[in-house]
Order: structure tokens, then sequence, then C-alpha cells
């Protein structure tokens, strides 16, 4: 029973992915981080930024679309969390400024931890109002991980024929003007031709 725990742990971990990372932010300045996320999936973020006398730093997390999903003013430590509608791309955007009268040159560090899916569900939750054991915890979690997957390779599978679709459709776009162009082509080379054989004909140059 322990060793089935430890094999399907280890595989949860082969397969999540590391989205903490952390970075400089220099003083009025501002960087952000994209990510695309499939439709209807759970999205949360954790940030903490080190002190920095005199610097206020926004933070903003919004779509493709312009719709502001967080914002949070003089950010210093939080949470966030959203569901999203469809399928989007999310940008997370940090912009620091600097007081009125502050001479200090600092930057600032950022560390932030973004999780989505199967890594941003709380699972210790589900247990407590489920009544599961970790065994059965640890197979809904593979279980949710192993659809996730699917729907990964669906989505794929999908934009691939859409891009096949969209190749096959250029190329026959393509086929069709180059038939086109050759037969301007021939028509420019006939009329050239009867127009020089005319011309010819008025210099009496040929018969």
């Amino acid at each position: 029973m322990n060793v089935l725990m430890f094999v399907l742990t280890l595989v949860l971990l082969l397969v999540s992915e590391a989205s903490a990372l952390s970075f400089m932010l220099p003083q009025n300045n501002r960087k952000c981080l994209m990510e695309e996320i499939h439709k209807n999936v759970l999205v949360t973020g954790e940030y903490k930024l080190s002190p920095a006398p005199g610097h206020t730093t926004s933070l903003k997390v919004s779509d493709s679309k312009g719709h502001i999903l967080y914002s949070k003013e003089d950010a210093t430590e939080g949470k966030f969390a959203f569901t999203t509608d469809e399928r989007e791309t999310v940008e997370i955007c940090f912009l620091t400024t600097l007081g009125q009268g502050v001479r200090v040159q600092q930057d600032r560090e950022v560390y932030i931890d973004v999780k989505h899916g199967v890594e941003a569900k709380n699972y210790e939750d589900v247990a407590k109002s489920e009544k599961l054991k970790p065994m059965e915890i640890e197979l809904r979690r593979l279980e949710d991980l192993s659809e996730a997957i699917v729907n990964d390779f669906a989505y794929m599978k999908k934009r691939e024929e859409e891009m096949r679709d969209t190749n096959e459709s250029t190329n026959s776009r393509v086929l069709y003007f180059s038939i086109f162009s050759m037969c301007c082509l021939l028509v420019l080379v006939t009329w050239q031709v009867f127009y020089l054989r005319r011309y010819f004909k008025s210099k009496k140059l040929i018969e």
C-alpha cells in the first residue's frame, strides 16, 4: 500500500510543472509574465515582494481581452485565484514606481508561484469534505491529472487539424493564383506577339 502511494506521488511530481520563479524588478519599470490557460481551469497565485522603502508596486492580472482578473495597488504579499471562462492567455504584470523625493536606487525582488488545474486544486479540503482516505485522494489526484493530460492532447489534436485545414486552404489558393498568373502571362505574351507582328508589318519589315 505504501509502495503504491509512493509510486503515485512520484508520478505526480514528475509530470507536474514548476511554475514558481523570482526576478528582480528595477524601479520605474514593468515586467509581465504570460501563460496560456485552458477553458474552465482554476488558476491560483501567490506572490511576495522584498521590502523597498519609497517603492510602490502594483500587480495586475488580465486576460487577452483586457479583462482585469485581479489587481492590487501597493502589493507586497498576497494570493489570488480565478477560473477561466474560455481558453485565454493570462498576463501577470508588476509595475513599480518611485515616490517623490526618494533617491535611493534599489531593485525589488519578486517571488511568484502560479498554479493551474490539478496543481491549484486543494485536495486536503476535498479529502475532508468527502472523507477520503490518503490512497483515495492520491487516486483522485491522479485521475484529475490524467484527465488534464487527455484534454491537452485533444486540444493539440484540434489545433493540428486546424493548422492542416489552413495549410490545405492556403495551398489551394496558391494553386489557383498560380493558374491565374499563368493565364494572364499567356494572354500578355499572345497580345505582345500580335502587336509586334502588326508593328513589323506596318514598317514593312516582314510580310
